[in-house]
């Protein structure tokens, strides 16, 4: 019988491993920054005493754990589902959560969870609409007057029409690289005019001269943001499924 075995390591521990887990995802990782900001638990997957993989566990959501992130090596995918049970006895972890374009942690979740929900769509990069627009998209100035905002950060960027600035963008870089993640913010009475469209389709543009690919998500249930990160350029590549384990 194969001796699998399941123990805590640090993260230097399982480098080498997420770095093939990256190329093989070949995507932005959502949770990137759990294990950059050091919020992850990590458990190294041995087969007769060689690493064969890993799992991860986040703690702040309020469950007992959520295992986010789990890998094996290819050759040994056969060891899958007992795995990652024993991943999660060791965690004592009571929900699975994974990105849909993760093809093999994806595949195990329905075997292992029950019902699987869903609240965040993931995009990716699609050909450019070439938008065009009546405002002008810039750097923000020290000068500008920015509305107040209520769901995104002040971007870098902004769009000025008539004079004034109607809405701000950027990305952020502390996804996996090469990928960054886009956002923006339209002030509340610009919207519906096109603006955040075009921002987006100019912020992509930004993103790739600053050496990185853009990326973004939005709730499953924001239809204007769904629209808008579409008309912009971009196209959906996942979504995050989410289950309670049996």
């Amino acid at each position: 019988m194969p001796d699998l075995s399941i123990a805590r390591c640090r993260r230097s521990a399982i480098r080498s491993l997420r770095a093939l887990f990256l190329e093989e995802l070949n995507a932005q990782f959502r949770y990137e920054a759990t294990h950059l900001r050091r919020w992850a638990t990590s458990y190294l997957v041995r087969l007769d005493r060689r690493p064969i993989g890993y799992g991860s566990i986040r703690h702040y959501d309020g469950n007992r754990g959520t295992v986010f992130d789990f890998y094996l090596l290819p050759p040994f995918r056969s060891h899958a589902l007992d795995a990652l049970r024993a991943v999660i006895r060791e965690a004592d972890a009571d929900v699975l959560e994974c990105q849909s374009n993760d093809r093999f942690f994806a595949s195990l979740v329905p075997q292992l969870a029950g019902e699987v929900s869903i609240d965040t769509i993931l995009f990716a990069p699609a050909q450019s609409n070439r938008l065009s627009s009546d405002g002008a998209f810039r750097r923000r100035r020290r000068a500008d007057r920015v509305f107040e905002h209520t769901a995104e950060p002040v971007g870098d960027f902004v769009i000025e029409a008539s004079g004034e600035v109607v809405a701000t963008g950027g990305f952020l870089l502390h996804y996996n690289e090469p990928y960054a993640d886009l956002f923006m913010e339209v002030r509340p009475d610009a919207r519906r005019s096109g603006y955040g469209s075009f921002l987006i389709q100019e912020l992509i543009t930004e993103c790739y001269l600053a050496g990185r690919v853009p990326a973004a998500r939005t709730g499953i249930d924001n239809i204007a943001s769904q629209r808008t990160l579409t008309r912009g350029g971009l196209r959906e590549c996942g979504r995050m499924l989410r289950a309670s384990i049996k």
